[in-house]
């Protein structure tokens, strides 16, 4: 153990060796975080702890079997292994031993997310089914009851799905069903209705570690709080720099209270970078010091200095495209691995114009975490939709998109529909553009069949358009059919959003270019923009920011920095999360990193002038976009503006009662001026 714990440097030995207490360890990227907890993890029970006292929680199932593998490298000769599994893992493991205590059978089936949303499907309603099944989810993860959320709840479609969230409580506890966020929310319940096995539980697992804390939600936090009952020997491995998951429940207060809330923490900083060279931790450490919700730290290379950061300034999304394809090509030349390289975007639309470019230089690539552009569902409702217009008789199309948005055509009734087409030798088009008395008896409901006649009618009137104007069909097809609405009520409703905006400025940019081309003409050139040739075990990686964490490449590209795209703003953007998205980005290069940003996109689904990204001026690179913000905290360091004195430099922070004094030099002149006259830029 000696021999192991030498290999560690002096922050991760420190961290490695306390044991009692309540410990943050504060890992920065790259700092060997993985490292330093399976040696603790060792080191407990190289001393003698017995395993089954212990319990390390993780958020995959992959980082739980890494971390045992490493830790039990480490140690030999220990009769069984400690208990390390994710959070849901433990409350699996928790219920089948303790779940009668809520009057239920410890038989129980877990049920996956399709399980689920087939369920709430068979309950009945128009509303969005996966946009039901998240918000059951989030009632489930705040700990609120089914009386409750119906209780609160104000606005007719939330009333619904508070309603079906109690109806579907039922049908899983007639039917002895589990669901995954029953995994906590009920582990939580059995431990705040039982206090004696509360304390059993907690006096069991009296050396807890917990990782990726800055990720935990709400009730994750409850929960910990309910294993320490007995104990404060709780030791949790996390960035606030790199908390990036807010839209989905996480909660950054977790790690930046956590020693607030735990007594007598001892706080160990793990800065010293193994990834990174010092030009790449210089732009990283200087975007991060914008943000004020942060416990500070700053990452040191060890590997020392490196390439300059390169910055590429494109007129548009196909020069820039063109630019990276051109660069990768020559890394690709002088010998470097395509897997040694990754682009990186915030918003999944940006992925197209990469795609394409990458496509046209015959580059091979795999889209990590994500679906390729044209392969997502919502690009495919829209190609159907052309399709449709284009050939009325593309059957396979047509199914797509009959019920898409929702018209109240169920499977049964479609498969109604195609029998009856293929006996009567007629395409689905021609069967229902036919006789309506005919179809009467194929579709029974009369509100199904008045919105199928309305579907035809518009059909018909958007092929007519296109006699006058191509340019304007796609407008017309977004005002007929509501296509953004309906994927707005969807989870990740921003991406998808943005994905179909992405593809309606590719449809009004192809008919500029071509003023007399049509339809058919623009499938086909999609057709093979995405159409991938190449076959390559050897491919580059393009991903979104969030599927890269974790992930580390030698030569990385981040594009899209421009304001609107990176950071997102705008009611409901969170600038300090957007800032941490820049951080984990910039640090997954660990030899040379190319920022991007473009002069015009499509916007909206028009194309729009763009604004560089703050965060080149906030990390040094060039100068950007300066956006006030109004804030009531101010650090050292801020750039501020006063109406007469103009722009200055915050140097100091004094409070004074409610207020704070700021000490700003205004190009050489300092001058104290009250927090309240000043905006932060």
């Amino acid at each position: 153990m000696e021999k192991i714990l030498k290999e560690l440097n002096e922050e991760q030995k420190e961290a490695a060796k306390t044991i009692d207490g309540s410990i943050l360890i504060l890992a920065g990227a790259g700092s060997g975080k993985t490292k330093t907890i399976t040696t603790r993890l060792a080191y407990l029970l190289s001393i003698g702890i017995d395993p089954a006292n212990t319990l390390t929680l993780t958020f995959t199932n992959k980082a739980a079997n890494e971390m045992r593998e490493r830790a039990l490298k480490m140690i030999k000769d220990i009769s069984y292994p400690p208990l390390l599994c994710t959070f849901h893992k433990f409350g699996l493991l928790f219920l089948k031993f303790n779940i009668d205590k809520i009057n239920r059978k410890n038989n129980f089936v877990v049920i996956d997310s399709d399980d689920k949303k087939r369920i709430i499907k068979n309950l009945g309603t128009e509303l969005p089914i996966s946009l039901v099944a998240s918000e059951i989810s989030k009632y489930k993860n705040s700990l609120i009851s089914p009386e409750t959320a119906i209780a609160k709840a104000l606005q007719p479609n939330y009333k619904i799905i508070a309603s079906l969230y109690k109806s579907y409580e039922e049908y899983i506890e007639k039917n002895n069903l589990v669901d995954f966020d029953d995994l906590l929310s009920l582990t939580y319940k059995i431990l705040d209705e039982n206090s004696d096995l509360c304390m059993h539980t907690s006096q069991r697992y009296k050396y807890i570690m917990i990782d990726e804390y800055q990720d935990t939600n709400e009730l994750q936090y409850k929960l910990v709080k309910k294993l320490c009952s007995a104990h404060n020997n709780i030791c949790v491995v996390g960035d606030d720099d790199q908390s990036i998951y807010g839209w989905r429940g996480a909660n950054i207060k977790n790690i930046l209270e956590f020693s607030d809330q735990f007594k007598n923490t001892k706080v160990i900083k793990l800065e010293k970078n193994y990834r990174s060279t010092k030009q790449i931790l210089k732009i990283a450490n200087e975007l991060i010091e914008h943000n004020r919700g942060r416990l500070g730290k700053k990452l040191e290379s060890t590997k020392g200095n490196g390439k300059d950061i390169e910055f590429i300034d494109s007129e548009n999304e196909t020069m820039e495209a063109n630019i990276i394809a051109n660069r990768i090509k020559k890394l690709m030349d002088k010998g470097v691995s395509p897997n040694k390289i990754a682009i990186l975007y915030r918003i999944n639309a940006l992925s197209r114009s990469i795609e394409e470019g990458l496509n046209r230089n015959s580059i091979p690539y795999k889209m990590v975490g994500g679906i390729k552009f044209y392969e997502r569902a919502e690009i495919k409702d829209l190609i159907s939709y052309l399709r449709v217009i284009a050939n009325p008789n593309d059957d396979f199309s047509f199914k797509r998109i009959i019920n898409k948005p929702k018209r109240g055509i169920g499977k049964v009734t479609i498969d109604r529909i195609v029998k009856a087409a293929y006996e009567n030798k007629q395409s689905i088009y021609e069967l229902l553009s036919s006789n309506f008395n005919e179809i009467k008896t194929i579709i029974k409901s009369k509100k199904s069949l008045t919105e199928i006649k309305n579907f035809i009618k518009n059909l018909k009137k958007l092929s007519k358009s296109l006699e006058k104007s191509t340019y304007d069909f796609i407008d017309l097809l977004e005002e007929t059919f509501h296509i953004k609405e309906y994927y707005f009520n969807m989870p990740e409703s921003l991406d998808k959003v943005a994905n179909i905006d992405e593809f309606y400025g590719l449809f009004r940019d192809f008919i500029i270019s071509n003023p007399d081309a049509n339809i058919d003409d623009f499938l086909n050139d999609i057709t093979l923009q995405s159409d991938q040739d190449q076959i390559d075990n050897e491919s580059i990686s393009i991903m979104s920011i969030h599927a890269s964490k974790g992930l580390e490449f030698d030569y990385l590209f981040v594009i899209g920095l421009e304001e609107g795209f990176f950071p997102i703003t705008g009611e409901g953007s969170d600038i300090e999360e957007e800032r941490r998205l820049g951080y984990v980005a910039f640090t997954r290069a660990k030899k040379e990193l190319t920022l991007s940003c473009s002069s015009s996109r499509f916007y909206k689904g028009r194309r729009a002038s763009l604004s560089k990204s703050r965060f080149l001026a906030e990390c040094g690179i060039c100068k950007g976009s300066l956006s006030l913000e109004k804030t009531t905290s101010f650090k050292k360091g801020d750039l501020v503006k006063h109406k007469i004195f103009g722009m200055g430099r915050v140097l100091e922070v004094t409070k004074i009662k409610r207020e704070f004094k700021l000490n700003i030099n205004f190009g050489g002149t300092k001058r104290d001026i009250l927090a309240s006259f000043v905006e932060k830029i």
